[in-house]
């Protein structure tokens, strides 16, 4: 009978400790700030670390990753296949957010950065998902001719924008945002004038890691 007892009370001291800690584990899910990380097209077809004479910079893929994951967000990022359909895998991101907000994740602890080509998939995810509490950050991925060319964009979330003084791919998307008509409960937009034309955002650099990190911690007055 007392070795029945025994075996009883250390079956429940597993169960109870078990519970804890997944417990736990739900609680830091839940407090975890998460980031999907959407490179550019030049990444699509050459590998990390390639030298763009173009720009006369190297793709600092893998340190920007590690750059976010230091800071403590949990990243979501991969290295897509050349001549990725960016419609596809704008519904394969917005199907894996849906999968985290399922979970109990609040959807403003989640944010899309997105570079060039990847800034352009980030915008089809904020139109997909149409979920304003959404923190989306667009990086040298607008031109005032997109309002023509891609009128099927509309900006919905809370929605940063960088774009470099210097880069004729990238400008203010203020007419977009005026254009879109879903619900953008914050909007902030910041030039940069480093002089490395679209190169800017090939590198790890905190001119555009520091206020992405700063939105996606929820800080859209961007205050230090």
């Amino acid at each position: 009978m007392k070795i029945y007892f025994s075996f009883i009370s250390v079956l429940l001291f597993f169960i109870f400790t078990g519970c804890q800690s997944n417990y736990k584990k739900q609680n830091e899910a839940k407090e975890n700030n998460y980031i999907f990380f959407l490179h550019n097209r030049f990444l699509e077809e050459n590998p990390d670390g390639t030298y763009e004479p173009k720009f006369g910079v190297k793709v600092e893929y893998n340190q920007i990753l590690k750059s976010f994951r230091k800071d403590g967000f949990v990243v979501f990022s991969e290295k897509r296949k050349p001549k990725t359909n960016g419609i596809e895998y704008a519904q394969k991101i917005v199907s894996q957010i849906d999968s985290l907000i399922a979970k109990g994740i609040e959807p403003n602890k989640i944010t899309v950065i997105g570079t060039s080509k990847g800034g352009y998939i980030a915008q089809f995810v904020s139109t997909i998902a149409k979920n304003p509490d959404l923190n989306f950050v667009f990086i040298g991925s607008f031109q005032n001719s997109d309002i023509e060319e891609i009128p099927e964009i509309n900006f919905c979330g809370n929605i940063l924008t960088i774009y470099e003084k210097s880069d004729e791919y990238g400008v203010s998307a203020i007419k977009r945002k005026e254009l879109s008509k879903l619900k953008i409960n914050h909007f902030k937009e910041i030039q940069l004038d480093t002089g490395l034309k679209h190169g800017f955002l090939y590198l790890a650099s905190d001119e555009w890691l520091k206020p992405s990190k700063m939105w996606a911690k929820q800080n859209y007055e961007l205050k230090e």
